[in-house]
């Protein structure tokens, strides 16, 4: 990120790269089909302004990245309790609902498929260790029955982003938690 402190219009700027980003990500479903021209002339803004904030497309595919990081992992936030978890699965929802005409556009790429992966490595080892905290160190497949959960989570919601699902967000936070208490009981 070139921009270190950002003033408001820094960040309205940003904001207005990042969603016309999200746009084109949308529309052409390939990350190296989006070009800095196709951009800027988008969002009506110079190719000066772009690179004051950004040093190319893969840039602001990495500020999304580690923004949805930040927002859906709570690294500082530990979980010692059944309670923290079903918590912290309420938090990703609200932040989910949050972003979602953002996160429906930036999901419907093949390309974001490697963050995905990111997420469930994150969420998994965040569970895995709140679960053992709690009492399920014995459980010789906790890892597996944590990954075996979350990678299911993470398919459904990748369904919803991506307009395939039947349910809307509350009705998977139901389920989530549901499938959680039987898993974890």
């Amino acid at each position: 990120m070139k921009v270190q402190g950002l003033n408001s219009s820094s960040k309205k700027t940003r904001n207005l790269i990042k969603t016309t980003f999200a746009e084109l990500m949308q529309e052409k479903k390939e990350l190296n089909k989006i070009t800095v021209t196709e951009l800027v002339k988008r969002a009506d803004i110079t190719r000066s302004t772009f690179y004051t904030h950004y040093d190319d497309i893969y840039e602001v595919a990495k500020d999304y990245e580690l923004e949805t990081i930040e927002l859906l992992t709570c690294d500082d936030k530990i979980l010692y309790s059944k309670q923290d978890i079903l918590t912290y699965f309420d938090e990703i929802i609200v932040c989910l609902k949050k972003n979602e005409e953002i996160y429906k556009m930036l999901l419907s790429s093949n390309d974001t498929l490697f963050f995905l992966e990111k997420l469930q490595k994150m969420a998994i080892q965040k569970i895995s260790l709140a679960l053992k905290n709690i009492s399920f160190s014995s459980n010789s497949y906790l890892e597996l029955d944590v990954c075996f959960f979350v990678n299911g989570v993470v398919a459904e919601l990748l369904k919803y982003f991506r307009e395939r699902s039947d349910y809307d967000l509350d009705e998977l936070l139901k389920n989530i938690k549901k499938w959680f208490e039987k898993i974890f009981d």
